[in-house]
């Protein structure tokens, strides 16, 4: 079936015949006019079930969602719609959606509620707020947000409440590469894999772990634009499958493999001088640095063999600058994950494939402007984070979940007794389950604003329903990605909110108005679009029309005639900072420690089907995953007297747990896997809740040194078969 035929067969030429003539296809001006009018409307909307926010058009028939179509004129995910964007529709009539307001009645975690009006709620939520402000300064009160259109608003009600302390999920999941790259080039690059000719992935998983538009972009490149693409993973992915080589690398060594790649193209003299010259900061430090790291060395530690070390590091450099290691996404892995990420932008640098096609790219600008305001300043406050000065270089507006944890647990350097989280689960998503369930007993109140009863929820006192994407006004949002994907979206509601729920900004703005901190929530969304767009005044109309916005800018040669934002205001090789900081200013490798014997190292991953833990009680998804297991390699299996299928005990320094035990070559003899998401605690997600086994329960609370991020490839883990 051809594409048009494919989007003629499901509806969407008529139903997104509101973008324009040119969606009419080959239908002419009479057919159009004689066509059947649909019995269902087309409205526009982008996706919320990951953070990619692929733009989508809603098919509305009598107030009920029947369908979800890509939009053809979203770029950015190619005018597609993944399996977990069409299960969106499954989230919004989720029968165990909360439906009303809850206060907990017995004990953390027993899952006994009642059912409150709205006003009573907000009034509880303030009240406490304030009484939390009263006892222990502001900064007793920690703020922790999901990535979501209205996140914004609790960081804004945070800073007027006067606390800073604010954690987001991103310092579970991808800060430390964010740090590497910033520290590098001055920003955090955005993949060019359409137009590369060599991929070099390494722990990313594209093909599952989607990624817009990097997973249909590197799919086409390898199709139909001669892109070679390398994987290095301990597990044999559909990545890998799809790969033109595969090396399953022993996790842990990756900076190895990379100082090797760059002791070959400075050795050989594969970079262009020029660029090196003119672009770069510390070539000659670099090149002494990486003199041991030959590729003997990293076969050593790595299990590639040195003469296909050596082989592809000829041949990026023979493909640059359009070809890259690409950046990735996650990079919770190790107690040095920043320096790891670090040597991946030291290679890019040597390829000079920032700005270029095939390359890095730098940000664009959308349009979209901030919405100031002047929050108050509290003299009786703390004077800094509670994290603060633990790790040398973390986000502060994303903070470190792990490390606010630790110093909440120990009161260190003072107490936070209050917690507000909306649209995040840390108890479903950060190492050390328990830990967390010790951090939520440690606090007076914990208020929780989410679509479902997740886990965090269940351990609240109060949970507070929200509207789903689908159902609520949003913020404009400016997006990212690689060519041609720069584009503002805003959310419109499709359908009539369900049940009693409300969009996050009713919430903090009915809490601040209790607060006598109303004045800072004194708009409306759409009168904050309006602010957001007041230089692109056009771009709401067409928003309206097309579902997204625009704005014509570059895509290669944005610096051109910039500086870089670093010290020497260069690509930086050698990081000047981090040596003023005291930190290596360049990538040293320490071996990992091996697995002890009859134990594995536990790593994690993504699942087309799996978003965090917010999808694993998706019905529609369920379908196609109703479980996890656990990757065990065969000749592991063997020498444990496990078959496929046998029932296991995982257990770790801090938790075990049980599931099915999935025996495959596609995986090291070391290193063992398993999906998020699965065994919640929560009664009220009846398809995950004792079903499979919580990645979470056995994961140890490691961080990486210089940023906070979590690692999570650090865990060992003993398997035993159950005996029925």
């Amino acid at each position: 079936m051809s594409r048009r035929d494919f989007f003629r067969a499901t509806g969407l030429v008529a139903a997104g015949a509101v973008g324009g003539p040119a969606l009419l296809g080959g239908l002419t001006k009479s057919h159009a006019a004689a066509a059947p009018k649909p019995a269902w409307e087309s409205k526009f909307s982008a996706c919320d079930i990951c953070f990619n926010k692929c733009g989508l058009i809603a098919r509305v028939e009598d107030g009920v969602v029947k369908k979800l179509d890509p939009n053809p004129k979203f770029l950015k995910s190619r005018g597609m719609l993944c399996a977990r964007g069409n299960a969106g529709l499954a989230q919004v009539y989720d029968p165990d959606r909360l439906k009303h307001p809850l206060l907990r009645k017995g004990e953390r975690g027993e899952g006994k509620w009642q059912r409150i009006p709205w006003d009573e709620a907000l009034d509880m939520a303030a009240q406490k707020m304030a009484e939390v402000r009263d006892k222990y300064t502001p900064c007793g009160q920690l703020f922790t947000a999901g990535t979501d259109l209205h996140s914004q608003f609790v960081g804004r009600f945070a800073e007027v409440y006067g606390s800073f302390n604010v954690t987001s999920h991103e310092s579970l999941c991808l800060v430390s590469g964010s740090r590497a790259f910033l520290d590098t080039f001055g920003e955090v690059p955005f993949a060019d894999v359409l137009n590369s000719k060599y991929v070099m992935m390494v722990g990313a998983n594209r093909f599952e772990a989607l990624v817009t538009p990097d997973s249909i972009d590197l799919m086409t490149a390898i199709r139909e634009n001669g892109c070679k693409l390398v994987t290095l993973d301990p597990r044999y992915t559909k990545t890998a499958a799809l790969s033109h080589e595969w090396y399953p690398v022993r996790p842990g060594t990756d900076m190895a493999f990379m100082l090797a790649l760059a002791h070959v193209i400075i050795n050989e003299k594969l970079y262009d001088p020029q660029w090196i010259e003119e672009k770069t900061y510390g070539i000659e430090q670099l090149t002494a640095h990486v003199q041991p790291y030959t590729p003997g060395f990293a076969s050593e530690q790595c299990g590639i063999p040195a003469e296909d070390i050596t082989r592809m590091a000829r041949e990026l450099a023979a493909n640059a600058p359009a070809s890259m290691v690409y950046p990735g996404r996650r990079t919770s892995d190790y107690e040095d994950s920043t320096q790891i990420r670090r040597s991946f932008a030291i290679v890019n640098g040597l390829l000079g494939n920032w700005d270029k096609p095939g390359g890095l790219l730098a940000a664009r600008q959308v349009g979209l402007k901030g919405v100031p305001y002047d929050a108050p300043w509290y003299d009786e406050n703390q004077e800094d984070r509670i994290d603060a000065d633990k790790v040398p270089m973390m986000f502060e507006h994303e903070g470190s979940f792990l490390v606010t944890r630790d110093a909440v647990l120990a009161d260190d350097p003072y107490p936070i007794r209050g917690w507000f989280i909306y649209k995040t689960n840390p108890m479903g998503t950060a190492p050390n389950r328990k830990k967390t369930i010790e951090m939520m007993n440690k606090m007076d109140f914990v208020t929780v604003v989410d679509i479902a009863m997740s886990d965090t929820a269940w351990m609240a006192d109060l949970v507070l329903p929200s509207q789903s994407y689908l159902e609520r006004t949003d913020p404009c949002s400016g997006l990212q990605g690689s060519v041609a994907c720069a584009c503002v979206v805003k959310r419109d509601p499709v359908i009539e909110p369900l049940y009693e729920s409300r969009p996050l900004f009713d919430i903090m703005k009915g809490i601040a108005g209790r607060m006598e901190l109303g004045e800072y929530f004194d708009f409306t969304i759409e009168e904050y679009r309006e602010m957001q767009t007041r230089d692109i005044p056009e771009a709401l109309g067409v928003m309206d029309r097309d579902g997204v916005y625009y704005n014509p800018s570059k895509v290669y040669g944005i610096y051109d005639g910039r500086i870089y934002k670093t010290l020497s205001k260069k690509v930086e090789l050698y990081n000047q900072r981090y040596e003023q900081m005291g930190i290596d200013p360049l990538p040293v490798y320490k071996e990992p420690d091996s697995p002890p014997k009859n134990q594995f190292r536990m790593v994690i991953g993504r699942n087309a089907m799996i978003t965090q833990t917010s999808t694993t009680n998706n019905a529609l998804l369920h379908e196609f995953l109703p479980t996890n297991t656990l990757w065990l390699n065969t000749e592991a299996a063997g020498k444990l007297g496990i078959g496929d299928g046998d029932l296991v005990e995982v257990s770790s320094p801090v938790g075990r747990q049980e599931l099915k035990a999935e025996v495959t070559d596609r995986i090291r003899p070391d290193t063992v896997f398993m999906l998020s998401g699965f065994n919640t605690l929560s009664t009220m997600q009846h398809l995950s809740h004792g079903n499979g086994a919580s990645i979470n329960e056995l994961l140890d609370d490691d961080y990486d040194a210089i940023t906070g991020n979590a690692s999570m490839h650090t865990t060992f883990v003993t398997v035993t078969r159950k005996v029925a």
